[in-house]
């Protein structure tokens, strides 16, 4: 069935209120605590377990410990919708009353990202952005410049231009990044209410 070139791409959903969290022999010290404020997304479990073994592993593989501070900071992020900051994550962390350093947040992110289990994006500032990737389908992002508001589209010609490329140039694609900025609908009403006054001479 050939893709409709004139069909909009679709906004991303967002997922359910929060849920509490199970316990396990790795992660009772994240299990005694109901997730933060911030945390928006429905617990899936049965993909949460299976992120938990493959963080696991990877941990083994390279010689680190598996802390229980390690693991709550995975069940955070796995709780949450949405982009966040190492800050915002933090945050999140104390809210919970756990006892994480920033040390451990940043090292923690680093090994999931290494794995693939999140995302890191700039979206064009400094400040670096994180997302749980493990068992989310792919998808691209619209920045506005000017409030820096993030929102996720699929559209699923861009998968077929992937393909195509790769086909044309030999190449096995494994993923790719594409971010849009533009002034959303909300910045430019303001920019209009309020528009900028000129210098008098």
């Amino acid at each position: 069935m050939k893709t409709d070139l004139h069909a909009p791409p679709t906004a991303v959903p967002a997922t359910g209120p929060g849920s509490s969290l199970g316990g396990s022999t790795e992660t009772g010290y994240a299990a005694r605590h109901a997730p933060s404020a911030a945390s928006q997304a429905t617990l899936n479990t049965d993909r949460l377990e299976e992120v938990k073994k493959i963080f696991t592993a990877h941990l083994e593989n390279k010689g680190l410990r598996k802390t229980a501070e390690r693991y709550a900071i995975l069940e955070e992020i796995y709780v949450r919708s949405g982009h966040f900051d190492v800050e915002e994550l933090y945050a999140g962390m104390k809210e919970r009353n756990l006892q994480v350093s920033r040390a451990t947040v940043y090292n923690t992110l680093d090994l999931l990202v290494e794995q693939g289990l999140v995302s890191k994006h700039q979206f064009g500032r400094n400040l670096a952005q994180y997302e749980k990737s493990y068992g989310y389908r792919q998808h691209d992002h619209v920045i506005c410049t000017e409030c820096h508001k993030v929102v996720e589209f699929c559209d699923p010609r861009i998968h077929g231009i992937q393909t195509m490329v790769g086909d044309l140039l030999n190449f096995h694609i494994l993923h790719h990044s594409l971010n849009l900025y533009g002034v959303c609908g909300d910045c430019r009403a303001k920019a209009a209410a309020h528009p900028a006054t000129e210098p008098t001479t």
